[in-house]
């Protein structure tokens, strides 16, 4: 391997080690002769035999295989199915080798400076503890004095850069090793995500079948998968089955986890409440009230989930209000309609006790600490989604954990998701949360 692309995969280290799935590489490494099999043995075993352990060392390794290493690893990325991995570091080769000077050391000569009136010659064969008060020795300035902020660059404040995955990486792995600032999750799986998946109502609820949230299912299965929790999903339940699910996952021991999620595709409405509003319909057509499932999960009910992140992930509709938005600068075309497969979540607002049994979710509310509740909508108004493609939220929510759940926190995340969605189509829709975590949390990779 020559030195541009030494630098090149130098430059990508960072992101290579974060996001490269090595189980899949050993076959093709093998097969490529990159690597012998003693040394992919090795490398499964490197440091404790982690994921990032192992990549850290395949990239340190790949330094030595060779003129054709690089081109061979690309190649490898491919096979696997890492194509964006692939492309970063083949851009990154290139850049490098067209401007080699981007990353070459600085050239500087060091400049010797001296006190006003006080020159080296005056100090020559001088005694320096017997120079006359006022009067100090020359320093010795080479390169990394002469240009600190290139030559040792400060921790970098968190920005936006466009591209932008490693802008603020500094800044995130003082955040993530800090317990004070970061909820810990170390445990692999980091804990339990349950999805619940509504899609065809009994014709007595007068609720539409929910044309395109098995795609939804299947993206959040896969993504959170990749996030490392082990995921289980159930269909079509009534409101009785819906409680009984909630409460058997909260009755598990989850002493040996870190975290739980739970994520509700369904139809839903308005609801009177204190501290999390809105409601989901079992198939039966019978509503189950967002502050009684996050009630589930409280000390009382789930004892070894205490100070660890409960997240709820809601995509339903609030209500039947449409937002018609107000006239800002133009959005791009394709973000101009909703189209014809689009369809609310919506069903009209009940109000009263009854099947939202107020009292008893009233009685029992928890104190709020380590929550996290995101909706895909405001409260009262509807959640659109496609028939064909999945819900809006959903697929942003996607997205956005594709691109940054590597770097950045939950609430960040969450942030880009409510940006993204706010400008689609011509009816609008902003996902909101209500965010009772006392640290970060950022997702275990």
């Amino acid at each position: 391997m020559d030195e541009a692309e030494r630098r090149a995969l130098r430059r990508c280290r960072v992101r290579l080690v974060r996001e490269l799935q090595v189980a899949a590489l050993w076959d093709a490494l093998l097969s490529r002769e990159l690597f012998t099999a003693a040394m992919v043995e090795d490398l499964q075993h490197a440091g404790s035999g982690s994921r990032s352990d192992q990549a850290r060392q395949l990239v340190i390794d790949l330094e030595t295989r060779g003129s054709q290493a690089l081109s061979l690893f690309i190649s490898c990325l491919e096979d696997t199915g890492q194509d964006a991995l692939a492309s970063c570091l083949r851009m990154s080769r290139q850049a490098v080798k067209q401007n080699p000077e981007a990353t070459r050391p600085l050239d500087l000569m060091p400049v010797v400076l001296g006190p006003t009136r006080l020159t080296p010659e005056d100090l020559r064969g001088k005694d320096p503890s017997k120079l006359t008060p006022g009067k100090l020795a020359p320093v010795v300035l080479g390169p990394a004095e002469l240009q600190p902020q290139v030559v040792r660059p400060s921790v970098p404040r968190p920005t936006d850069n466009g591209s932008g995955r490693f802008s603020d990486v500094c800044v995130q792995e003082i955040s993530k090793g800090n317990g004070d600032l970061a909820y810990a999750l170390n445990a692999d799986p980091c804990g339990y995500c349950l999805i619940i998946n509504n899609v065809n109502f009994c014709p007595e609820s007068r609720l539409t079948a929910r044309g395109g949230s098995n795609i939804d299912c299947e993206k959040l299965q896969r993504r959170f998968c990749l996030l490392r929790f082990t995921v289980e999903v159930k269909w079509d339940l009534t409101a009785k089955q819906m409680v009984q699910a909630l409460v058997e996952l909260a009755r598990r021991d989850h002493s040996a986890l870190d975290c739980c999620v739970v994520v509700v595709l369904s139809h839903g409405c308005e609801a009177s409440h204190r501290q999390f509003p809105g409601a989901v319909y079992g198939t039966d057509g019978c509503p189950v009230s967002i502050e009684k499932i996050v009630n589930i999960f409280n000390g009382t009910g789930c004892p070894s989930l205490g100070g660890k992140p409960k997240l709820f992930f809601i995509q339903a509709c609030g209500g039947e209000q449409k937002d018609h938005g107000f006239a800002v600068a133009s959005a791009s075309p394709e973000d101009r309609s909703p189209g014809s497969d689009s369809e609310p979540d919506a069903v009209p607002f009940q109000e009263g006790p009854g099947p939202f049994d107020q009292l008893d979710a009233v009685s029992s509310l928890p104190t709020p600490s380590d929550i996290f509740v995101s909706y895909s909508t405001f409260p009262g108004f509807v959640s659109w989604r496609n028939t064909k493609s999945g819900s809006w939220y959903v697929e942003t929510l996607d997205g956005v954990f594709e691109q940054w759940a590597h770097a950045e926190d939950l609430q960040t995340l969450l942030l880009r998701v409510a940006n993204a969605v706010s400008q689609k189509g011509v009816y609008k829709q902003i996902p909101g949360c209500f965010n009772f975590l006392r640290k970060k949390l950022y997702f275990k990779m």
